[in-house]
């Protein structure tokens, strides 16, 4: 996917999705002392750093500022020598294409053996309902195939990687020290709670709801606190929160409760700041309940 695919990407998606409250990202900065966060768009990417190394989790849109907002978190792209990578679509991945600024050519890139499909050219990404076929990404990066339930040692760092079919067909997520899970996009956070990711760009809905009840409770059976890092509308450490709507879609153009926090355009990022990269943190998910109380998630 070229730079231009991208650059298209943006203008087509913001007009389509201005004002409907569907993407809420978060601006760069960081979550914790040890999760970074740089926003392009409408898309969040992450860095998972523990001592001297540094995992980043996927690789965004073919994006002219990702250097820029990596200073202003002081990671150096040079340090990127692992990418783990959710699925293969447009804004997640574009850093990697052959176009791109290569900041990262000579890292290891991580996917599940089923997502990579896309990648060699075998099965074409579809939206819309099967009706519009993506751009295919071209990367010389070598690559570590993935399958469900495989743990990685990352240079000291635990990684279990959990498949999670239904927006792709080999869409994965990474839980990290059994700490962090980077949820791409399989969960949309509104104002009420967690639901299964936008409709219109999914693969198989009906097969990401049967992912989500078992992505429940796989997480439940462990009895910890986890942070859900989502790839467009942050983050929460509640469970019941982020699975509160499992069963239902994310239907961008339907009638839905409103989101009073979601900017008008996520497309329009003249808020993300390196002023507001280098100071505090970045907050989780506020709950809207029902009654109108509103409550940390």
């Amino acid at each position: 996917m070229a730079r231009k695919d991208s650059e298209n990407q943006k203008k087509t998606m913001s007009r389509m999705f201005r004002g409907t409250d569907i993407f809420k990202p978060l601006n760069t900065g960081r979550i914790d002392d040890h999760v970074a966060c740089v926003r392009e768009w409408v898309a969040n990417i992450f860095f998972y750093t523990h001592n001297d190394t540094t995992i980043m989790i996927d690789a965004g849109y073919n994006y002219e500022r990702l250097s820029e907002k990596m200073r202003w978190l002081d990671i150096d792209p040079s340090s990127i020598h692992h990418i783990l990578i959710t699925h293969q679509d447009t804004d997640h991945v574009g850093a990697l294409e052959a176009d791109s600024e290569l900041l990262f050519k000579d890292a290891t890139i991580y996917l599940s053996e089923i997502e990579n499909r896309y990648l060699t050219g075998e099965v074409r990404r579809k939206v819309f309902h099967g009706l519009y076929k993506l751009p295919q990404v071209n990367t010389e990066n070598p690559r570590v195939l993935l399958n469900d339930g495989q743990i990685l040692d990352i240079e000291g760092i635990r990684v279990e990687c959990i498949l999670v079919p239904g927006h792709t067909w080999g869409h994965m997520v990474y839980l990290i020290e059994d700490e962090y899970l980077f949820t791409g996009d399989t969960l949309w956070f509104g104002a009420d709670g967690g639901y299964s990711f936008i409709s219109t760009l999914a693969e198989d809905n009906r097969l990401s709801i049967q992912s989500l009840e078992k992505l429940e409770q796989n997480l439940r059976n462990r009895n910890r606190t986890i942070k859900l890092i989502t790839g467009h509308t942050g983050w929460t450490d509640d469970l019941s929160f982020a699975f509160r709507h499992r069963t239902e879609l994310c239907a961008p153009f339907k009638k839905r409760m409103h989101d009073p926090d979601a900017p008008y355009d996520g497309y329009d990022e003249s808020d993300d700041t390196e002023e507001h990269a280098r100071n505090g943190v970045l907050a989780k998910q506020i709950d809207y309940t029902p009654d109108g109380v509103v409550t940390e998630s």
